[in-house]
């Protein structure tokens, strides 16, 4: 099947007029679309879906006669309007295709849709788009690829007293009387005043970057000057007007990274302006439409009187990874979804963290203190490598010829992958020299589309470095290597084979580039780094075994390393010596890789917990933040065996009470960042903990805002963990108080923390009453929070999946078109732990259910059950031997 679109004719501009009525939640416009005949062809073929099309008529260049089509049909499946004409366009020629529509604003989070926002108890509407992958089609028709890269120039009709955003600034804007209405827009419109705004050209951009909204928003304004030229524009944040004020932190970082990615890139930002709309109903987190960036109101606001260091990092990051996308992606983009990665993996890289973290050292203004180099390590590593593990796993440039599908690869691989062997590849060459090689790939691309290859040039070119051999099997191939070391004296053996989390090593015809960073200290104590290429199999190197030696020094590499457990206990235990020559990405890859290797029964579990006492006394986050997941990873497969989650309970109190008595639970602004977070985390892993001492305090606190409103006692870092106490330990009081909270939160993460303590009910009627919250009254984009919770309860996670299975057509209609339904899937199947469970989720996808639109993730589900089932049955036993031996010495 043929799944991209004739290129017999090309898109070069579209003029496009837009109606959007409120009242009646509908649109109507037009587009004028001006086509380069390619070929001759009597045919046009586009893009459309969901709308109505009235009028689509042809004028060729020179001529004034239009020809309407003698036959039009439009194919539902494959979303495509097919006009056949009574003549012969011939090639060379330009024509002007002219197409009425309409279509009607609906909850969707796709195409041009309707979200809510509350003004005094008051519902008032706004509409938004969302067009990637492609959804373009369903706000109007087009061509709808990547590849097929136009100008855009917009004009909007809306109610007079609503505001109307575009890609680009407006030109002009004024009254729209029936007397203005050439097209008929008006006609069906409800009664009320009208005006047009209408916007500048856009540059050349695809289709799934062009954005529109209209609503009654207010905006914050600053400016940034560009280094290159030495222009200076606007930047705005919107958002409504009962949550713009929390929009400030946004916009001053927004000001702050624009000049610096100009330098970086040598390549002047091409907008006059950049905006950013903050709102409440959208189905991915952000979306990076040029000059117009779209994103969530939990990833956005912050309370302007808070300290939330996890919140201002989430800003951050997110902002600087949709500003760079300003230059990948949007100048430059992938030629097709094959190709995705080059827009997520490097926006990742650079927005969370080569940008952020050098701004300080290399622009004189960044956050240093943040330690975003071990918060990298601690997400994207990780979270990639969990997924990258199984044989159901696929490349990060995965083969997807079928467009409407493409949703399913916005995962942990294009984002997470792709970032991580990239800062890989930068750390090899070093970071300067890649951000040379990223130049020059960008100015060779200009307003183009790009593929693998042409990354690789640009860095070569930079570099003189191979980097497209080093890098292929990491891009091209799925999985990841582990090394095993064996020592003997003044020697390690290392070899290379791929890593799965199934309880082997599976010896695969792969051969990975690894480059080793071999950290050795010399006899004085002095250390270095040799940063070898293992390319074979296997190979040995001359290391004094006597002395310390780690590999993968920093955690840059994209691997795992496997030592003998004696080994691993010594990098710990020189890892956490306050003075260590290893670093806070030494401490974090060596937990890692031991959980990691104790889940696929490559080393005892026993052994890797024995890791995580030698850093009781360490003070550093990330390290307790590794911790904290290894262990809450172990409760959630464990989470139906009572004595082993007793145990493991005892074993958090333990290490997390301490924290917890020595620094309190005050939070400052001008406190260092790690110690602010380490207090998060170690009351929130008490409190799970079920710690009598901090749940009480925790209980206390909550209780004082019920009886006098005053929630000082409340600090923002602190809300989930104050109200889940509240709800687990509480009743129906507690819990309905939280439920007024997720009605009316005060801040959008106010919100979240609310949902977590809705869904860690006990009772019944609570469990109920929750489920059903979430199935009639919660917004869509709030549906994967409530699983993600519910599924982390024990008492309702087989409740939740047997609802889940009945209601599973209502739910895959709402959310099939969109990024969740494979998350949703995912996040309920994902938990199970049983052989039985395996069988009834393989039969639930195997009984006629079209799964298509997420087949990657059911292969990875159900090896991920199976893994679950793996490790309990061979783990068990060393698991509550280990915890009842370590009870004894406490």
């Amino acid at each position: 099947m043929n799944y991209r679109l004739p290129t017999d004719v090309s898109p070069t501009h579209y003029d496009l007029t837009l109606l959007t009525d409120l009242t009646l939640h509908k649109f109507r416009g037009t587009v004028e679309v001006a086509l380069k005949v390619v070929t001759d062809t009597s045919k046009i073929v586009l893009n459309v879906a969901e709308l109505h099309l009235s009028d689509a008529s042809v004028t060729v260049a020179g001529e004034e006669e239009a020809f309407v089509p003698v036959s039009q049909s439009i194919d539902s499946i494959d979303q495509r309007a097919t006009f056949v004409y009574p003549c012969t366009f011939t090639a060379g020629s330009s024509l002007k295709l002219f197409i009425a529509f309409e279509g009607k604003l609906n909850e969707s989070l796709i195409g041009y849709y309707e979200g809510t926002w509350e003004d005094g108890g008051q519902k008032k509407f706004y509409t938004v788009t969302q067009f990637e992958p492609t959804a373009a089609r369903r706000a109007f028709p087009c061509w709808d690829e990547p590849s097929c890269k136009a100008t855009f120039e917009m004009s909007m009709v809306s109610a007079s007293d609503t505001v109307n955003l575009f890609n680009t600034p407006v030109i002009s804007e004024e009254q729209y009387e029936d007397a203005d209405d050439v097209h008929g827009l008006l006609r069906q419109a409800s009664i009320g005043d009208w005006k047009i705004t209408r916007f500048e050209r856009s540059p050349l951009m695809s289709t799934y970057l062009v954005a529109f909204a209209n609503g009654q928003f207010e905006y914050l304004e600053s400016s940034f000057k560009s280094p290159i030229s030495g222009k200076t524009r606007p930047i705005r944040v919107y958002a409504n007007p009962s949550s713009i004020h929390q929009a400030k932190y946004t916009l001053g970082v927004t000001a702050k990274v624009l000049p610096v990615y100009e330098q970086v890139f040598d390549i002047e930002y091409p907008l006059p302006k950049l905006d950013t709309l903050v709102i409440e109903d959208m189905d991915a987190y952000a979306m990076e439409n040029w000059g117009l960036i779209t994103g969530r109101a939990s990833h956005y606001l912050l309370d302007p009187n808070a300290s939330n260091i996890q919140q201002k990092q989430a800003i951050v990051n997110i902002q600087f990874h949709e500003v760079a996308h300003m230059w990948f992606g949007n100048i430059t983009t992938m030629e097709w979804w094959t190709y995705l990665y080059l827009n997520e993996g490097f926006a990742t890289l650079m927005g969370e963290l080569i940008i952020p973290g050098n701004l300080d050292t290399l622009y004189g203004s960044g956050f240093p203190e943040w330690n975003l180099d071990a918060a990298f390590i601690a997400l994207h590593i990780n979270d990639a490598m969990l997924l990258d593990n199984k044989l159901s796993s696929h490349p990060v440039e995965v083969d997807c010829p079928d467009a409407n599908k493409i949703n399913q690869i916005f995962d942990a691989l294009s984002y997470s992958k792709a970032a991580s062997v990239l800062r890989m590849l930068a750390n090899h060459v070093g970071v300067d020299a890649f951000l040379k090689g990223v130049s020059v790939y960008l100015k060779s691309n200009l307003y183009g589309n790009s593929v693998t290859h042409d990354l690789w040039k640009g860095i070569e070119e930079a570099t003189g470095f191979d980097s497209s051999n080093f890098m292929d099997a990491y891009i091209s191939k799925p999985g990841f290597p582990v090394i095993k070391v064996t020592e003997s004296e003044g020697i390690i053996h290392i070899v290379q084979a791929r890593f799965l989390q199934k309880g082997t090593i599976d010896d695969t015809n792969t051969i990975w580039n690894i480059p080793l960073n071999l950290l050795t200290v010399d006899s004085d104590g002095k250390s270095s780094i040799n940063k070898v290429v293992l390319k074979e199999r296997s190979s040995f190197y001359a290391v004094n075994t006597e002395q310390l030696f780690k590999l993968n020094a920093g955690t840059f590499g994209y691997y795992r390393v496997m030592y003998t457990p004696e080994r691993f206990r010594r990098i710990a235990i020189e890892a956490a010596k306050a003075n260590s020559v290893l670093n806070t990405g030494d401490r974090l890859g060596l937990v890692q890789d031991a959980f990691a290797l104790a889940g696929a029964q490559l080393m005892s579990l026993s052994d890797a917990l024995e890791l995580l006492t030698i850093f009781k006394d360490v003070r550093d986050y990330y390290v307790w933040s590794s911790i904290s997941t290894a262990l809450s990873n172990l409760i959630n497969i464990w989470w139906e065996h009572a004595e082993v989650i007793d145990l493991l309970n005892e074993f958090r109190r333990i290490l997390f009470k301490p924290i917890v008595s020595e620094i309190g639970y005050t939070y400052s602004a001008d406190e260092d960042p790690d110690t602010s977070l380490l207090r998060t985390c170690a009351v929130i892993n008490a409190s799970q903990a079920k710690d009598e001492e901090v749940v009480n305090e925790l209980r206390q606190r909550f209780k004082q805002y019920q009886a006098t409103r005053d929630n000082s006692l409340i600090p923002e870092e602190l809300q989930g963990p104050i109200y889940t106490s509240a709800v687990e330990f509480g009743g129906e009081e507690e819990y309905l108080a939280i439920k007024r909270i997720v009605d009316d939160p005060k801040t959008p993460t106010e919100k979240l923390a609310a949902i977590g303590a809705m869904c860690s009910v006990a009772d019944r009627q609570s469990i109920t009453s929750t489920i059903h919250y979430m199935t009639t009254e919660a917004r869509d984009q709030d549906v994967p929070h409530f699983v993600l919770e519910l599924m982390k309860n024990p008492k309702i996670k087989r409740e939740f999946v047997a609802h889940f299975k009945e209601n599973y057509d209502v739910l895959y209609e709402k959310f099939k078109d969109g990024f969740s339904i494979s998350g949703l899937v995912q996040r309920v199947f994902s938990p199970l732990t049983s052989k039985k469970d395996w069988e009834d989720t393989k039969a639930f996808f195997e009984d006629g259910r079209d799964t298509s639109r997420y087949a990657l993730t059911v292969p990875q589900v159900l090896v991920t059950i199976q893994e679950n089932i793996t490790y309990i049955e061979s783990s068990t036993d060393d698991l509550l031997s280990w915890l009842k031996n370590w009870k004894k010495t406490q």
